[in-house]
């Protein structure tokens, strides 16, 4: 027997990762990772192991000592903006990010500021009051300062955020962080996101309610087999 089941979470702010989440722009993160990696004789599966929800910095940082990581992910991230072959808006996105008041949720990406906003823009997302890019942040995901920067600039308390992620390394981010983390199964399976408070596989599971006081009632639809 399939039934509904559904859990009611309690948020002063919503923080979204960006690629994987909002954007569907995995395919061409991926492409373009690859082909960096063959150009430089790197081991590509290496690459794309660790790739996913990390600043493209700390990843070539780690492949590639021997390399001038700065002037890599410039021309990396040029690439990538350059790449909007499958690039789309993710469903359910854009419903979800107007139905949250403006104020009360950002947008908290390992990408620069140019490729975040950018593909924002191609997915017809609004642009959030508040986003934490590559930029902004000395330590990347998984460690926690971009998350607690969002919190921050949200002038929410951290203990009080739902982060919604679709990578292992934002998970650990979020939750070194003290915030609560939903997971999307659009670039990692759900086994790879156990860690998260709950997974699902698409947003329209999520449903999100504001009151007067500047707090969030979020109910996620779950089904589950008896």
């Amino acid at each position: 027997m399939i039934e509904k089941r559904v859990t009611t979470f309690h948020s002063a702010a919503v923080l979204f990762d960006l690629d994987g989440v909002l954007v569907d722009s995995t395919g061409s993160v991926d492409r373009q990772w690859r082909f960096w990696a063959r150009e430089r004789g790197i081991d590509e599966e290496k690459v794309i192991a660790i790739a996913h929800g990390v600043r493209a910095l700390e990843v070539i940082r780690i492949v590639a000592p021997h390399l001038n990581a700065e002037a890599e992910v410039q021309a990396l991230e040029k690439r990538e903006a350059g790449d909007r072959d499958g690039v789309a808006v993710m469903p359910g996105a854009i419903d979800l990010v107007q139905g949250i008041p403006e104020g009360l949720w950002c947008v908290v990406t390992s990408g620069s500021r140019y490729l975040a906003t950018g593909r924002l823009r191609l997915a017809g997302i609004p642009l959030p009051r508040v986003m934490v890019t590559a930029d902004d942040v000395v330590n990347g995901k998984p460690h926690p300062e971009p998350y607690l920067k969002g919190a921050e600039l949200l002038k929410v308390n951290p203990k009080e955020c739902l982060v919604i992620e679709d990578a292992p390394a934002g998970i650990v981010s979020a939750h070194a962080a003290g915030m609560k983390v939903f997971a999307l199964t659009s670039t990692y399976a759900a086994s790879a996101l156990s860690n998260a408070d709950a997974v699902i596989a698409k947003l329209d599971q999520i449903h999100v309610a504001a009151d007067g006081d500047r707090k969030l009632t979020i109910d996620i639809d779950e089904d589950s087999s008896d």
